[in-house]
């Protein structure tokens, strides 16, 4: 029974001092804000656009492009949650002239711990200028507009950071740790999306269809994509300054259907890829911080002669403060919840 005893507090002393050891690893590579809020004031721009081309992507592109404003706000990160709201900036009468007006609806959750993450994310945009790559606009003229264009796009993702005792992810991301040495990580990511585009007629002109081939007579596209896309993450740090580019990249499983001409539907399965890069570069110390970031998102099917693309990107810089938590603020999300499940 002794024995028994004795080899339970063995245990015990030995995972104790393995979780210590782990977080003096990480305290040494990595400094994080638990008993911080953070209040920051942010300016960024989120748009979609859809590339059209023939399948080898030789012949022809076309692009339909929002006019994405930017939207300028403020987050804070407290009870261990990111919330943040921002709002339009107003485009010119000339610039609508050239290139349109599109209504946008984007909203997007996200969590994000010390080894996962995840996000939900709905866009919806409709109207959208277009840029064909054999068509010259003088300048001052209009670009050839699109209102009637609708997409929608929405998807569920996670990723895992396998070097995560040394590597960061979030200090780039929300600032929520700041990267004190240099250190990279392989990253696992995977997404369930679902993408539509649908007008009241044919995308690409006569022209541009007959450039491009079979099936390139659609009004309305939508897939569905499964992915995998395993990569790597690395944080360059040089005193407080930190430089972050993040690659990921893998198959893609798309169940696809399109209406043509003849206002039929067609059905098509494709294996394709899927890639996620990303780049941020600032400043970090323990009073306060600021990055620029850049991140973009493509998925790529073919169908018959088609080769479509849609690039999800986002634009963002912000600047932000850390003051330590009193009272009520060092409660985390969960204290709130008044069963426990």
């Amino acid at each position: 029974m002794r024995t028994g005893w004795a080899v339970l507090i063995f245990c015990a002393v030995l995972g104790a001092k393995s979780l210590a050891q782990k977080d003096s690893l990480r305290s040494y590579y990595i400094q994080e804000y638990p008993d911080h809020l953070f209040i920051w004031p942010v300016l960024k721009q989120r748009s979609l656009t859809i590339d059209v081309s023939d399948r080898n992507n030789r012949i022809r592109k076309v692009q339909f492009i929002p006019n994405n404003r930017f939207s300028l706000g403020a987050g804070m990160y407290v009870f261990d949650l990111m919330v943040e709201v921002g709002f339009a900036v107003p485009i010119d009468e000339e610039n609508e002239r050239l290139y349109g007006e599109t209504r946008a609806r984007d909203w997007q959750i996200n969590l994000l711990s010390r080894e996962w993450g995840a996000d939900v994310y709905y866009q919806k945009y409709e109207g959208f200028y277009i840029k064909d790559s054999r068509v010259t606009i003088p300048p001052g003229s209009p670009y050839p507009q699109r209102p009637d264009l609708s997409t929608r796009n929405f998807g569920v993702s996670g990723f895992y950071v396998l070097n995560h005792r040394r590597f960061s992810l979030r200090s780039s991301f929300n600032f929520a740790d700041r990267q004190i040495r240099s250190q990279g990580s392989w990253i696992v990511y995977g997404t369930l999306n679902s993408f539509r585009a649908l007008g009241d007629s044919a995308l690409l002109s006569p022209q541009a269809q007959a450039d491009i081939g079979r099936g390139s007579d659609f009004s309305s596209l939508q897939y569905t994509t499964l992915s995998l896309a395993p990569g790597y993450s690395y944080n360059l740090i040089w005193r407080k300054f930190f430089l972050n580019g993040t690659l990921l990249t893998g198959p893609a499983h798309h169940w696809i259907v399109y209406r043509d001409s003849l206002n039929r539907l067609q059905y098509d399965i494709s294996i394709n890829s899927t890639a996620v890069v990303r780049f941020a570069l600032g400043y970090s110390n323990d009073r306060w911080f600021c990055g620029i970031s850049f991140s973009s998102q493509a998925r790529i099917v073919k169908f018959e002669d088609v080769r479509v693309s849609n690039n999800t990107n986002l634009f963002r810089l912000q600047v932000g403060f850390r003051f330590a938590e009193k009272g009520l603020l060092k409660k985390r999300a969960w204290d709130f919840i008044p069963f426990k499940l």
